[in-house]
């Protein structure tokens, strides 16, 4: 499961990184080392430019969408808070997923994530170590998504942007490297030759894009225990990502 990560990278450097020919700069973030489900976050996706034909060529954009998918036959948006992850082995054949799966992939730029360990009991309670794991060489990670529009039935009016909620969800696999002494599984991070295949949205083989979807080789990641403060979402600063002794 991936519950929180880290984000600070700003969007001129995500463009620069990702290749973007379209960023608003009306759309805004702050730099997280918290981030939660249901948070805005940076994702990049490829699709044809509004209001042209769906065979017009796909441009790359960097948006903010809502984490946490909400299908659009959601009732509501708060299916998108039990959505916020989409296991890899199943993401191709589940309803709330495979259709995004086939037209609506995404990239989720991240510093690095969080996942916890039990770490004894305390007060009748099992005690957990949280630990940010992130990759060695300090380079951006590009979490593997999918993205999903949902119609608010509340807005009369279609061209409302109010009438629209964009979401999304994180791709899971089964944990590697050090990452596998801390938690089964982690977000399924992808190369730079695979962004391209991935963001098209004229892809739509399953198997094809599953091949895709490899776990990252061994060797890759950093592991380190930081404060328990990180399991606050209103805890929110760089002190999150200081080494702690477990």
């Amino acid at each position: 499961m991936c519950g929180r990560y880290v984000s600070t990278r700003g969007p001129e450097e995500l463009a620069r990184h990702f290749g973007v020919s379209r960023w608003n700069p009306e759309q805004t973030l702050e730099p997280s080392w918290n981030v939660a489900p249901t948070d805005g976050v940076w994702a990049v996706l490829e699709r044809p430019p509004r209001g042209e034909r769906a065979t017009a060529a796909a441009r790359r954009e960097l948006r903010v969408l809502r984490w946490g998918l909400v299908p659009s036959w959601a009732k509501d948006v708060s299916t998108g808070a039990r959505l916020i992850n989409a296991r890899v082995e199943t993401v191709h054949e589940k309803p709330a997923f495979r259709r995004a799966f086939a037209a609506r992939r995404c990239l989720l730029p991240a510093d690095g994530f969080y996942e916890w360990q039990p770490a004894g009991t305390g007060g009748g309670r099992t005690r957990k170590q949280p630990y940010f794991i992130h990759p060695h060489d300090g380079t951006v990670m590009a979490l593997a998504g999918l993205y999903e529009y949902w119609r608010d039935p509340s807005v009369k009016d279609d061209d409302d942007p109010a009438a629209w909620l964009t979401t999304c969800t994180v791709i899971t696999t089964d944990a590697t490297d050090a990452t596998g002494r801390i938690h089964p599984r982690m977000p399924l991070a992808l190369a730079p030759e695979r962004y391209d295949a991935w963001l098209d949205p004229g892809r739509r083989d399953p198997g094809g894009l599953r091949e895709l979807l490899a776990p990252p080789a061994d060797g890759q990641l950093d592991v380190r225990p930081v404060s328990p403060a990180v399991n606050d979402v209103r805890n929110n600063g760089p002190d999150l990502l200081a080494r702690v002794s477990p």
